[in-house]
């Protein structure tokens, strides 16, 4: 049996469109169908010299375990200087047949194909490329993913499926993520009732948690751009908060677990003494600490060192001040990727319990 391809769109970045669409494939594939997923148009890509392979797609290649395709999996890559290449030479590119091809290709090898938007609705459009376009030129359904709240929410989606309506591209229902537990109830009667009106389904809308924002150590160097001076094998440690030096004494060791420290090193044999005497008899079946940064350019302290290297917490130094490197840290945007496996669990999860997958399993005319 063959169903009608879904293309999960996003009213903007940073919504929970990943989340979404790893979600959907995964819980799909569980129910026993044969399942292609594609990034028909991606910007955030790795370069693999002979050809490029969006991030996205990647993640989704651990999940599915499909030989990846580049072509047929990830068939558009807008990198670095294409935009203004193609404005100055149009002919040169034909993403359109690039497009089909990958449809094609999918579609004689799955019972359901879904595509996973890029960006805000009308990103790609300088190529002609938009989302709405792409969703057309696929013969894909569009299942909408917004964020969480009422009035912005609904003036947003009027927004945004505009440009779906305008390419009559047919609109599967709406997904409103990152919903505070305690708005769920009202904004589930106000959104289905606007949705209602505008004869669009209301297939899910799925509560905001807090542990899909955890970043890991390596996007933390990344944000500071830090140097790794021990335990580089442990950059994939999540962080659950940030705790400067100077605080240590207000933590309640008996409950902190994957902290963030950060320290001037003028202060980091200080800091490792106190958490080694706050944590003493305590029953900790781990270390609090999933990672440090140290602050300013010097030499690390021996005997720190050795508590850091012998319960493998990776410690990165920068040229950034405390305040400097807090700052970069709480503004890092946070995505699921294949260093995060406890995301990807926990997005399949909230799809499975809050999403009515039914809506979208339309059979193909």
């Amino acid at each position: 049996m063959k169903y009608k391809s879904i293309y999960v769109a996003a009213t903007s970045q940073h919504v929970g469109k990943t989340t979404s669409t790893l979600g959907l494939v995964s819980n799909f594939m569980h129910r026993g169908l044969k399942v292609g997923y594609c990034k028909p148009v991606g910007q955030k890509y790795l370069d693999f010299g002979e050809f490029r392979v969006d991030k996205d797609a990647l993640l989704f290649m651990d999940l599915i375990h499909f030989d990846m395709k580049p072509e047929i999996h990830s068939p558009v890559i807008l990198g670095s200087g294409t935009v203004t290449d193609f404005l100055d030479h149009p002919d040169h590119y034909s993403f359109k047949e690039a497009l089909i091809k990958a449809k094609q290709t999918l579609e004689s090898e799955n019972e359901l194909i879904i595509y996973e938007g890029t960006g805000h609705p009308g990103v790609g459009s300088v190529v002609n490329l938009s989302n709405a376009r792409v969703a057309k030129m696929l013969n894909a359904c569009v299942v909408m993913v917004v964020e969480g709240g009422i009035g912005s929410t609904i003036d947003m989606l009027n927004m945004c499926l505009a440009l779906f309506r305008e390419r009559e591209v047919p609109i599967l229902g709406v997904i409103v993520n990152k919903v505070r537990i305690d708005k769920m109830e009202k904004v589930t009667n106000y959104v289905s009732k606007y949705l209602k009106k505008k004869g669009l389904p209301l297939l899910g809308v799925i509560p905001y948690d807090h542990s899909l924002a955890f970043p890991v150590m390596r996007t933390i160097a990344r944000s500071v751009k830090g140097v790794v001076l021990a335990n580089s094998d442990q950059l994939d440690n999540k962080v659950e908060d940030i705790v400067a030096g100077s605080l240590l004494e207000k933590q309640d060791w008996s409950k902190e677990r994957d902290l963030l420290l950060v320290t001037p090193y003028t202060r980091f044999r200080e800091s490792i003494d106190k958490i080694i005497q706050n944590t003493q008899g305590l029953d900790l079946s781990k270390p609090p600490l999933a990672g440090m940064v140290v602050c300013g350019q010097g030499e690390m302290d021996p005997k720190a060192m050795e508590y850091i290297e012998t319960h493998k917490i990776p410690l990165i130094q920068t040229g950034l001040d405390t305040f400097g490197s807090v700052i970069r840290i709480s503004n890092i945007e946070v995505k699921i990727n294949r260093s995060t496996p406890w995301k990807v669990k926990r997005a399949i999860d909230l799809i499975k319990t809050n999403v009515n997958m039914d809506k979208m399993l339309l059979e193909k005319e």
